[in-house]
């Protein structure tokens, strides 16, 4: 009896010791500077933040009274750096501030945000190499900040795009205004905290509202094309060519505005279950599905419905209008910059427990190109659109359809 304690009692300093070594290996990572995925297009890229609120429509899902405001990032092509230029921070002081005072203790689960470092150039001028660009909007998942998905956005403006992300105060996780007000996501606004019928109602009207944000979006867009006080945007803006993607429920997002946007050229859903009226009338604009790998995923019990939405917008989509592929391997929560910055002592884990398969840098590498081969074959194809996706550089790309 006394020799089974003591292997217990070594059993249990071991497990302590690998403990401790996994939570100083997690701290250590924390502090450690990072930099995001090198964008792959020609463009430099810059960033610039604007608050856009709206005085003729109140918002749906805020107390009552409570005008649409949103806080918006913008991404473009920019003249190449200069040696007195420094690259942006990945988030404002603030909102640093704000966001791991939000994540707690779980903020060593991934890198300092202090320490992240963009390929952004702060405070640059539109790139004068043409006349305008075409505009992308970019919505994230659920109540996830636009900004977790800057490797998506810095990828894609030095493609040639200007690419519009924004996030709206009691829907987004928290929103951090230049006067000081920090709003978190109100309660009844949390998908995650209902189910079944509730579940899907709530999601449609997120879906709705988050629609007309993005129609609203583009008049400011608009407005700034003819009259931007910082002065760089004015005529550089294709108003012409404008397409939206969106990530999870983004995508379904996305997926609405185009519906109920006709100044929507194309869209992608990036792994996004379809909600709201879309679903039952379908899009006229050419889509792109992108897919996750769900092999091997536990049964959800919600398959049955997931498969019903989807089901009902492809019958709805003209047959030579949208493709879906699949990124073998990925998985769903590795489109976000969390494929690049989550600790790697817990993405070790995760592949080896069989949560994470391919690689998320390569995740983000293959999604990148799938994004921008799409819209440039939409949006800046002068003739008949030739889009074609599959490349030997990325063998993990599956056309569905």
């Amino acid at each position: 009896m006394l020799r089974v304690a003591k292997v217990l009692a070594k059993l249990a300093l071991l497990a302590a010791a690998g403990i401790g070594l996994f939570l100083g290996s997690l701290w250590l990572d924390h502090t450690r500077a990072t930099a995001l995925p090198t964008s792959t297009g020609s463009f430099a890229v810059s960033r610039n933040m604007y608050v856009w609120t709206d005085p003729a429509h109140f918002d749906p899902l805020a107390p009552p009274g409570t005008k649409r405001e949103l806080f918006v990032w913008i991404w473009y092509p920019a003249e190449p750096r200069q040696q007195s230029q420094t690259l942006d921070d990945y988030l404002p002081a603030p909102w640093r501030t704000a966001v791991e005072h939000l994540w707690g203790i779980t903020k060593v689960l991934t890198r300092d945000l202090s320490r992240i470092q963009v390929n952004s150039i702060r405070d640059a001028q539109v790139s004068s190499q043409q006349r305008s660009y075409p505009v992308v909007l970019m919505r994230g998942g659920l109540a996830s900040l636009v900004i977790s998905y800057t490797s998506l956005a810095e990828d894609l403006a030095s493609h040639g795009y200007v690419v519009v992300g924004f996030d709206a105060p009691y829907r987004s996780s928290l929103v951090v205004f230049p006067d000081g007000r920090v709003i978190a996501r109100a309660p009844q606004n949390d998908l995650d905290a209902v189910s079944g019928s509730s579940e899907e109602q709530l999601a449609n009207k997120l879906v709705q509202a988050w629609s007309g944000d993005m129609s609203f979006a583009l008049d400011q867009l608009e407005q700034l094309n003819t009259s931007d006080p910082s002065g760089r945007f004015p005529g550089r803006l294709d108003m012409r060519r404008v397409g939206a993607f969106g990530h999870s429920l983004g995508g379904a997002e996305a997926l609405q505005f185009c519906h109920d946007d006709a100044r929507c050229t194309a869209v992608i859903d990036v792994d996004g279950i379809p909600f709201g009226s879309v679903v039952h009338e379908g899009v006229t604009q050419p889509a792109m599905f992108l897919m996750s790998d769900h092999a091997g995923d536990a049964a959800d019990p919600d398959d049955a419905q997931i498969t019903a939405n989807f089901g009902s917008i492809f019958a709805r989509l003209q047959r030579d209008r949208w493709s879906e592929i699949m990124i073998r391997g990925s998985d769903h929560y590795m489109f976000s910059d969390d494929a690049a910055i989550r600790s790697p002592p817990v993405m070790r884990v995760l592949r080896a427990l069989g949560v994470v398969h391919l690689d998320g840098r390569r995740q983000i590498a293959v999604t990148t190109h799938c994004i921008s081969a799409f819209f440039d074959a939409y949006l800046k194809s002068t003739g008949t659109p030739q889009f074609h996706i599959s490349s030997p550089l990325y063998p993990e790309i599956q056309v569905l359809k």
